[in-house]
């Protein structure tokens, strides 16, 4: 949410202010699209990856607050459950070496801050969702010692007005209800930040939007929640009901839910930001002393606070982000949707092909969102999140094809061609390009590496499924600290 927030609770005229600050900030916004000049000359990159503790016996260990306090380094952050922290790397761009930098620096980070939480008796793990942990662990108690996650959970909770029920159909089935929005930090993710220009942002949000289900088959990393083995990428469908805002009736009547896919291509990052206001009551209603007018007026940058606020509190896949770095304002896309992990290198040619992807998808003269329909988007995305990389996706010219089939003869190569738009080394290209090349050739990525490693500990060595699991992560760290690509890992 990119703020630490202290009200306890908000009156009407609280968010009487809000809504009527959030409408402001809006249409201030719309009038710097249009006549404003955004920081786009060399566009940035980002990355935030959120991280899992453990102690020895590979459980979840409730120490963030320790491993931070000790680590002292303002890159590292809480997240929701105090098994959870994040990095926020610094931005770059990618020409040249800057995915090789990326790479060593987070390596870097990661074995510093690994040094730092042994002595706290923890370790970090890279993964989109503990295996070993269990529905005991994501209770209110274990939320991270913040009081916006306590302030988020409480106003998600009153919206609701009922217990949040968790019901995932994949391999097995899980059925089950949290008082708490605490199921949520079993979701451990990447996000890619891609700075764009407002004349170019549609396009490149059209085109993450469109290839999502391509990146979560390709990097699907989940597939254990609870101890039940459920779809690939088993963070999306937890995500989306772990912090749904509707009870039964709503959602009968249509109503949005918070974490969304959307439900259109878009013209503008304008249209984003509109939906947010209009669908989309305040979770936090907090204001600020900025008038976003007279600051424009004054020729300053308006922060649009409440803006911003509001939109951290809509979990779109892809979201659209307006920030201010060194007085200049810019716009970037946030992709969401991929797992944290396995290793380094794997996340780093994650982004490699998402960066790469998107910035020759939208050089296209027949883009790609003018020739797939949007819901056809949005089921490539929930149906790659069920299957991975046995999932049959939909995609212009082939039907329904093989997501393997379709990376290796047609994406791969748009991948390459993008990163030589962005000027990256071949040989960076071609290492990094090489691991999804390889994921796809083996048929392996993080969700199948687990579940073959889990089927091989049960079947051969007669292990029970609590055992299995834990098993299994205790060789996933060992696989994330030596950084080879989880599709070279033995089973």
């Amino acid at each position: 949410m990119g703020q630490d927030v202290i009200r306890g609770a908000f009156s009407r005229e609280d968010r009487a202010r809000y809504r009527y600050k959030v409408r402001r900030c809006l249409d201030v916004f719309a009038l710097m699209l249009n006549d404003f000049r955004f920081d786009s000359d060399r566009p940035m990159t980002g990355l935030e990856i959120e991280l899992n503790l453990i102690d020895p016996d590979a459980q979840p260990a409730m120490r963030n607050a320790e491993v931070l306090a000790d680590l002292a380094d303002p890159s590292f952050q809480t997240e929701l459950g105090q098994f959870n922290l994040e990095i926020n790397v610094a931005p770059r761009v990618i020409e040249g070496d800057g995915l090789d930098v990326y790479e060593r620096e987070v390596l870097a980070s990661l074995v510093h801050a690994d040094e730092r939480a042994r002595k706290s008796d923890a370790q970090l793990v890279l993964i989109g969702i503990l295996p070993t942990l269990r529905q005991e662990h994501t209770v209110l108690a274990n939320l991270s010692n913040n009081p916006r996650y306590q302030l988020l959970n409480e106003q998600i909770i009153n919206a609701r007005g009922e217990d949040i029920a968790l019901d995932i159909r994949g391999q097995e089935r899980l059925e089950a209800e949290s008082d708490s929005i605490a199921a949520e930090s079993a979701c451990t993710s990447v996000q890619f930040h891609l700075q764009v220009a407002p004349e170019d942002f549609a396009m490149h949000w059209n085109a993450s939007q469109a290839i999502a289900g391509v990146q979560v088959a390709v990097g699907a990393n989940s597939p254990y929640l609870f101890g039940k083995r459920l779809w690939a990428e088993t963070r999306i469908a937890l995500f989306e009901q772990a912090t749904d805002t509707r009870p039964e009736e709503l959602k009968a009547q249509g109503v949005r839910p918070r974490v969304w896919f959307g439900e259109r291509w878009i013209t503008s990052i304008f249209d984003l930001f509109e939906e947010n206001v209009r669908y989309f009551p305040p979770l936090l209603p907090i204001t600020d002393d900025e008038d976003p007018v007279a600051v424009l007026e004054a020729g300053g940058v308006p922060r649009l606070g409440e803006l911003r606020l509001h939109n951290g509190t809509i979990y779109r896949w892809n979201r659209p982000v307006y920030d201010i770095m060194n007085g200049r304002p810019h716009l970037r896309v946030e992709n969401r949707v991929l797992p944290a992990g396995p290793t380094v290198v794997d996340q780093v040619a994650n982004a490699a092909f998402y960066f790469g992807l998107v910035g020759e998808l939208v050089q296209q003269d027949r883009p790609i969102w003018t020739q797939m329909t949007f819901s056809a988007a949005e089921e490539n995305f929930h149906t790659a999140a069920r299957e991975g990389l046995d999932a049959h996706l939909w995609w212009p010219d082939r039907g329904e094809v093989q997501v393997a089939e379709l990376v290796l003869d047609e994406l791969l190569p748009l991948a390459s061609a993008g990163l030589d738009r962005f000027g990256v080394h071949p040989a960076t290209r071609d290492r990094l390009l090489g691991v999804i090349e390889g994921r796809c050739r083996t048929g392996r990525n993080g969700a199948a590496w687990q579940t073959d490693t889990v089927n091989d500990l049960q079947a051969r060595h007669h292990l029970d499924r609590r055992s299995a699991l834990r098993e299994m992560l205790q060789r996933y760290s060992v696989g994330l600290h030596v950084n080879e690509p989880v599709h070279t890992w033995p089973v």
